[in-house]
C-alpha cells in the first residue's frame, strides 16, 4: 500500500528506480553471452591410447581393460564405455550431473599415471580429454598459400595449429589433409640377403649413428668447458654413405642396399572444401565453453595469423561456423519478440477503446523484459532459444496485471471518484488478488528449476526468466500504473463520430452479445449440472486417449531443421584411401548439381569432404582408409519444399543405387551435433557372442517397425588379417625368439620411425621400412629372412604358418562386460513411439538369463526427463493449491480453481494432434506453463464472486454477475497471451521448432480453457457450496470480531495477597 501511496505521492523516487532498471537491464544484455540451448553438458571424460599396429581383441586386453580397472574407482561415476579399435583404445566415463568434471579429470589422470606401467610399452601416452564424442567442429578452416604442399604443412603444424589451440574455450585442433615431412629409407629385400643383413640390422646401425652424446667436461682450475660428441646425420648424403658393415674389406653403405629419398609421408586423410584440395583445420570447444565466444576468438586470431604470414601468402578460409545459425536464431526470436508486442498493443486498444489507457499499460512490457536482463546476468543465464522464446512468450503475460489494476482503476472513476482517489483506492483494493495471480505462475516454475538432471539444466533459464519478468511486470503494475493514471488518466468513452471511435463502438456491441451469450449458457448449465459434468468429462478422456492410440508420440526433443547433415561412406574393409577418395569425388559431383524440385537452383549450398576419417564413434582421432564424410550445408529452409531430414533419406537412397561399392549412410545434424543414433539399445553379456546373438535378434525385430532406419549393429567383423603361427621349438633351434622376430617384421611391413633428422629447429622421422614391391603379398611374408647369433640367413616359412582370417574391426564394452549396440535414427516418426513399439515386441523375444540390456541414447534422455517433468508437474498443483489456501483461507475452496487445470489440457493435447507434433521436454514445459495461466482466470471469477455474496447476494447471482465483470479482463488477457504466441507458432525461422511446439501447446490449451473456465469454475463452486450448506459450514466465526469482543471486568486477587 506504501509502494502504491509512494509512487503517486512523490514518483521522482519511482523515476529513479525505473531508471536504474533500464539502464542496468541495457548494460547486463550488452555482458550477455549467445548460445543456441542452455548448457546441458552430459559429464564425460574421454581417455584415447594410441598402440600401433595392435588388434581391437589385444587392445581390449592389454589396454582397455587395465583403463577401465583403474578409472572404475572414481567417484560420480553413471557409466563406463569403452571401444577397442585397430590400434586405438577409447574408454568413456561418464559422470553423473553433480560431478565436477575439471576434480574428475585430475583423478582420473592420477589413476592412470598409477596403471601405466601395466600397459604395453609400445602404447603410447592415454590423452584425457573433457569432450564428448558427439562434438562437431564448432569452426573448420581452409588453409591455402604460395608455399609447396610440404612448407605449408610444416607451417600449419609447428606455427599455426599451436596459436589456434591456445585460443581461451578451444579443446583440439585437428589438421586433415596435408603431408609431414619424412625421409624414407626404403630397403629392398633380395639385395639385404645378397648381402646377408637383417632389416633389423639396419635399424640399429642407423639409430647407432645418429646421436649426440654428452662425453664429460674438461676441467682446469679456472674453468671448466663441456665435451659434445656431434653424431647427428646432418644431411641426407650423409646417410646414404652410412656404412653397415665391411665383407671382406668392401665396406657395404646404406644406399647399396636401400634407396634413401627426402619425401612426404604416405596419405592418411585427404580434405576439399566445395570440391577444392585443401588443408583443413578443425576446432572443437570445450564442452564447456560458449560457441559464440569461441568462435568471435577463432575469427580475431585467424586475422592475426594472415597479418603475421602476409609474406607466405597464407590464406584462412572459413569453410564453417556453427555459431552462426545460432545467431540467426536468436535474431528471429528477438523480431518475434517485437511481433508479439505489437500484436499485443493492438489486442489493448480495442478492449480499453483508448490509446492514452494502451500505453499506460503497454509501459510494463518493455520495463519489465530489459530489466529482466538484469536477473538474467545475475543468474549467469544466456541469450540462448530458451531465454529468448521465455521472454517473447510472457509479453502476453506482461500485461496482465496492469489490465486488471487499470480494469479496476475505471470502475473506481466511474463511481465518480477524482482520478488520483481512484488511482489509489482502485490499486488497493486488489493487491492481494493480484499478487495471487502473479505468484501462480511464478511458483508453477519453481520445482522444475530445483535439481540437476538434464532436462532441468536445459528449461531452468526459460522458467526463471519467466518468473523474473512476471514478478517485475507486478511491480511495475502497482507503481507505474497508479502514477501514470493519477497523472493523465481520464474516463474516455468512444466517440461515434471517428473511425476508431466506430471500431470501438462495434467491438463493444459485439462484446456485450457474447457476455450476453455467455450468462445465457451458465443458466442452462446450472439446471443441467451432470449432463455438463459427464460431457466435459468425456472430452478430457478423449484427449487424453491421442496419446496411447498414437496420435500423439513422444521424444525427448524435437527434430530441429539445421540445414545441415553429414554423408558418410564405407567401402570395403580393405579398401585403399585412393579407391576411397575416387567414390568420394563422385558423390561430390553428384551432390553438386543437385537442384531444388522444379527449379533450377542448387539445393547444396556447401560441402566439407574428409576422406579417410569419419566422425562416427571416434573416428576423428584414426584415420580409416575406407571411410569418407562429406559435411552438406543446403540452402536456407526457406527456399526448399522439403526438410532436411526428408531431403536426407532421400539422398542416402539414390547415393547408394549411384555408387554401388560404398555402404552410404546419412546423418543429421541437430540442435546437439551429430544425431549418430537416436535410437540405441546396449546388449550386455559375459560373452560378446550370446550378445551378438541376441542384438541381431532384437535388430531383426526393429527393422519390421516404420519409421525406424539406418540400423546396424556396432560390433563390425570383416576385417581381413593375415596371422603368422609360430612353432616355437623349431624356432628355439633355429636361435630365434619371438621378440626378434616381430620387431624385425614389425620394422619392415609397418615402418620404423625411431631415429630422427634434425635441419634448423624441425625434427624430422627417418622412417625404416620395405620398398613397396617388397611388402605387398604373403610371398613377400613367407620369404622374409632372419639373421640369428651364429650369422646364420633363415626364413619365416621356415618356422611359421601363414594364413589369411579376419577379425572384429571394433569390439566395445558397457560398464566392464562386453556389449553390442543396435543403433538407429528415426524418419517421419517420433524416437520415443518407435522405442516403445519396438519395447513391446522386444518382450516377446526369449531373452538368455546371461543377457541384460538398456535403453541408451535419446530413450535415456527421455525416461530420465519426462519422470523430472511428470514430478514438477504435480508439486506445481500443489503449490498452486497452496498459494490459494492462503489466498482463501479455506482448504476446500481452492479446489474450485484446481478443477481448470485439466481443462487447459484439452486443448493442449488437441492441438498437438492437429499439428502433428510429439509430446517432448518442450511441449510439456508449455504444460506446466498452462497450470498457472488457467489457474489465474479461475481466481479473478471466484474471487468476485466471493466479494459479491460477503455483500449478501445468493451464490447464483454471485456467480452470474463474476462472470459479467470478470468476461472482459479474461478475454483480454486470454487474447492478448494468444496473439503474443502467434508469432512464436508460426515461425519457420532458425531453431523455431523449438517455439512451435511451446506456443502451440500453449495457444491451444488457453482457448479450450477460456472458455470451459467461464462455465465450470462457476458450476464446480456452485457444488461446493451447496455442499457446504448442507454440512451446515455456512456460518463463519468471526475471529476479528472476538478478539476484540466487549467484557465484564472483574477483580482478581493475585495469589500473594492472600
Amino acid at each position: 500500500m506504501d509502494l502504491i501511496k509512494l509512487s503517486i505521492k512523490r514518483p521522482s523516487v519511482l523515476i529513479v528506480m525505473l531508471s536504474l532498471l533500464l539502464l542496468g537491464g541495457f548494460y547486463s544484455y550488452k555482458l550477455l553471452n549467445y548460445e543456441l540451448i542452455p548448457k546441458f553438458e552430459v559429464n564425460v571424460v574421454t581417455i584415447s591410447t594410441i598402440y600401433p599396429g595392435a588388434s581391437p581383441s589385444e587392445i581390449e586386453s592389454t589396454v582397455t581393460k587395465k583403463i577401465e580397472d583403474g578409472v572404475s574407482a572414481l567417484e560420480n561415476i553413471k557409466k563406463i564405455q569403452s571401444y577397442s579399435y585397430e590400434s586405438l583404445s577409447v574408454v568413456v566415463v561418464q559422470l553423473t550431473n553433480d560431478a565436477n568434471v575439471d576434480n574428475t579429470l585430475n583423478e582420473a589422470q592420477r589413476k592412470i599415471n598409477a596403471i601405466r606401467a601395466n600397459l604395453p610399452t609400445d602404447a603410447k601416452e592415454p590423452s584425457l580429454s573433457k569432450f564428448s564424442l558427439s562434438d562437431l567442429p564448432i569452426v573448420s578452416i581452409g588453409v591455402t598459400s604460395k608455399l609447396s604442399s610440404q612448407e605449408l604443412y610444416d607451417l600449419v603444424d609447428k606455427k599455426i595449429q599451436p596459436e589456434l589451440s591456445r585460443v581461451p574455450g578451444v579443446a583440439q585442433v585437428n589438421i586433415i589433409g596435408g603431408r609431414k615431412r619424412e625421409i624414407r629409407v626404403n630397403v629392398d629385400a633380395k639385395k639385404l640377403e645378397g648381402y646377408g643383413l637383417s632389416i633389423g640390422q639396419v635399424q640399429q646401425l642407423i639409430a647407432a649413428s645418429n646421436m649426440e652424446i654428452p662425453a664429460g667436461k674438461i676441467k682446469t682450475r679456472e674453468n671448466s668447458t663441456s665435451i659434445r660428441l656431434l653424431g647427428k646425420i646432418q644431411d641426407v648424403e650423409q646417410l646414404r654413405n652410412l656404412t653397415l658393415a665391411s665383407q671382406n674389406g668392401v665396406e657395404i653403405r646404406l644406399s647399396d642396399v636401400a634407396d634413401v629419398q627426402d619425401t612426404e609421408e604416405e596419405a592418411e586423410k585427404i580434405a576439399r572444401i566445395d570440391q577444392e584440395n585443401t588443408l583443413l583445420l578443425q576446432v572443437l570447444k570445450q564442452t564447456d565453453a560458449n560457441a559464440v565466444s569461441v568462435s568471435e576468438l577463432v575469427r580475431k586470431k585467424m586475422e592475426q595469423i594472415e597479418q603475421t604470414y602476409k609474406n607466405e601468402g597464407v590464406k584462412m578460409l572459413l569453410a564453417e561456423d556453427t555459431s552462426e545459425f545460432t545467431l540467426h536464431a536468436a535474431n528471429s526470436v528477438m523480431f518475434d519478440l517485437v511481433l508479439a508486442i505489437v500484436l499485443v498493443a493492438v489486442v489493448m486498444f480495442f478492449f480499453l477503446h483508448s490509446l492514452r489507457n494502451a500505453l499506460i499499460v503497454m509501459v510494463s512490457i518493455p520495463t519489465s523484459l530489459i530489466a529482466a536482463f538484469i536477473g538474467m546476468y545475475f543468474f549467469g543465464f544466456t541469450l540462448n532459444l530458451m531465454s529468448l522464446v521465455a521472454l517473447s512468450l510472457v509479453v502476453g503475460i506482461l500485461v496482465d496485471d496492469a489490465i486488471v489494476v487499470l480494469e479496476n482503476i475505471h470502475r473506481h472513476m466511474e463511481m465518480g471518484k477524482n482520478k488520483v482517489r481512484a488511482a489509489f483506492d482502485g490499486s488497493k483494493e486488489i493487491v492481494l488478488t493480484v499478487m495471487a495471480i502473479t505468484l501462480v505462475i511464478v511458483v508453477v516454475f519453481v520445482p522444475i528449476s530445483i535439481g540437476n538432471s538434464i532436462v532441468v539444466n536445459i528449461v531452468r533459464e526459460f522458467c526463471m526468466t519467466v518468473a523474473i519478468a512476471t514478478m517485475l511486470s507486478l511491480l511495475m503494475s502497482f507503481t507505474v500504473v497508479p502514477w501514470l493514471y493519477s497523472r493523465v488518466g481520464k474516463l474516455e468513452h468512444a466517440n461515434p463520430n471517428s473511425v476508431l471511435g466506430k471500431i470501438a463502438i462495434g467491438f463493444e456491441s459485439y462484446l456485450k452479445r457474447f457476455t450476453q451469450l455467455f450468462s445465457d449458457l451458465l443458466v442452462w448449465v446450472f439446471a443441467n449440472k451432470w449432463k455438463t459434468i459427464i460431457l466435459v468429462f468425456f472430452l478430457f478422456i478423449g484427449s487424453c486417449s491421442l496419446i496411447p492410440t498414437g496420435f500423439i508420440g513422444a521424444e525427448f526433443m524435437p527434430n530441429m531443421d539445421r540445414g545441415k547433415f553429414l554423408v558418410q561412406f564405407e567401402l570395403n574393409k580393405d579398401a585403399s584411401l585412393e579407391q576411397t577418395n575416387f567414390i568420394t569425388q563422385k558423390a561430390e559431383n553428384y551432390l553438386r548439381n543437385l537442384k531444388v524440385k522444379g527449379t533450377n537452383k542448387p539445393l547444396v549450398e556447401s560441402m566439407i569432404t574428409t576422406v579417410g576419417q569419419s566422425t562416427s564413434g571416434m573416428g576423428s582421432t584414426q584415420a580409416t582408409a575406407y571411410k569418407s564424410e562429406i559435411q552438406l550445408t543446403l540452402i536456407d529452409k526457406k527456399e526448399r519444399s522439403e526438410s532436411t531430414n526428408v531431403i536426407a533419406a532421400k539422398l542416402k537412397r539414390e547415393l547408394s543405387q549411384y555408387l554401388v561399392d560404398a555402404k552410404v549412410k546419412t546423418v543429421p545434424v541437430g540442435m546437439m551435433g551429430a544425431e549418430q543414433a537416436p535410437i540405441a539399445l546396449v546388449v550386455t553379456s559375459d560373452n560378446v557372442e550370446a550378445a551378438q546373438q541376441y542384438a541381431e535378434k532384437a535388430a531383426g525385430l526393429l527393422k519390421t517397425i516404420d519409421g525406424a532406419t539406418e540400423i546396424k549393429l556396432t560390433s563390425e567383423a570383416g576385417n581381413p588379417e593375415i596371422n603368422v603361427e609360430l612353432d616355437r621349438d623349431k624356432m628355439t633351434l633355429l636361435g630365434l625368439n619371438v621378440a626378434t622376430v616381430g620387431t624385425t617384421m614389425r620394422t619392415a611391413f609397418n615402418g620404423n620411425d625411431d631415429s630422427k633428422f634434425r635441419t634448423g629447429d624441425s625434427e624430422y622421422d627417418i622412417n625404416i621400412l620395405f620398398q613397396e614391391g617388397n611388402r605387398q603379398s604373403i610371398d613377400d611374408i613367407e620369404n622374409m629372412t632372419f639373421i640369428n647369433a651364429m650369422g646364420q640367413q633363415i626364413k619365416l616359412s621356415q618356422f611359421a604358418t601363414i594364413n589369411y582370417a579376419s577379425g572384429p574391426t571394433q569390439l566395445e564394452r558397457y560398464d566392464k562386460s562386453p556389449s553390442v549396440t543396435v543403433q538407429a535414427q528415426t524418419v517421419g516418426r517420433p524416437t520415443g513411439t518407435v522405442v516403445s513399439e519396438w519395447k513391446t515386441k522386444l518382450e516377446t523375444l526369449q531373452k538368455p538369463a546371461n543377457v541384460h540390456f538398456v535403453f541408451a541414447g535419446d530413450q535415456e534422455m527421455q525416461d530420465e526427463g519426462f519422470g523430472t517433468i511428470f514430478v514438477s508437474l504435480f508439486a506445481a498443483i500443489l503449490l498452486v493449491y497452496m498459494v490459494m489456501v492462503v489466498l482463501y483461507d479455506s482448504f476446500s475452496r481452492p479446489f474450485v480453481v484446481l478443477f481448470s487445470i485439466p481443462l487447459s489440457f484439452i486443448g493442449a493435447l488437441i492441438a498437438l494432434a492437429l499439428a502433428n507434433m510429439s509430446l517432448n521436454i518442450f511441449t510439456l514445459l508449455g504444460m506446466i506453463m498452462l497450470i498457472g495461466l488457467v489457474a489465474k482466470n479461475a481466481i479473478m471469477l471466484v474471487d468476485f464472486a466471493n466479494h459479491r455474496k460477503q455483500e449478501g447476494e445468493d451464490t447464483v447471482t454471485a456467480l452470474i454477475q463474476a462472470n459479467h465483470a470478470r468476461l472482459r479482463p479474461i478475454l483480454m488477457t486470454t487474447i492478448a497471451m494468444v496473439a503474443g504466441m502467434i508469432p512464436l507458432a508460426i515461425a519457420s525461422s532458425a531453431g523455431a521448432e523449438i517455439n512451435n511446439a511451446l506456443a502451440i501447446v500453449i495457444i491451444g490449451g488457453l482457448l479450450s480453457s477460456l472458455f470451459l473456465t467461464l462455465i465450470i469454475v462457476p458450476l464446480v463452486y456452485l457444488i461446493f457450496d451447496n455442499i457446504s450448506k448442507r454440512f451446515g459450514k455456512e456460518t463463519k466465526v468471526d475471529y476479528e470480531k472476538l478478539m476484540i469482543a466487549d467484557y465484564e471486568h472483574r477483580e482478581i486477587k493475585g495469589e500473594h495477597e492472600i
